[in-house]
């Protein structure tokens, strides 16, 4: 698998995070929204990539 992508976005999401708590711009819409939508799709990629390496083991 590689990481490379996955090591990236989570990079930006926490950068994100540190940047906005400093900005103290958590708080807004948005920025949840970016956060929520960021994590999901980091989830989603993740799933996606473990399913295919199963199925090709088998």
């Amino acid at each position: 698998m590689n990481d490379r992508y996955i090591l990236l976005a989570t990079a930006v999401l926490v950068a994100f995070f540190f940047v906005g708590g400093l900005l103290d711009i958590l708080g807004h819409f948005l920025s949840k929204m970016f956060l929520f939508v960021g994590f999901l799709g980091i989830v989603i990629y993740v799933i996606i990539i473990k399913a295919q390496e199963d199925t090709e083991e088998q």
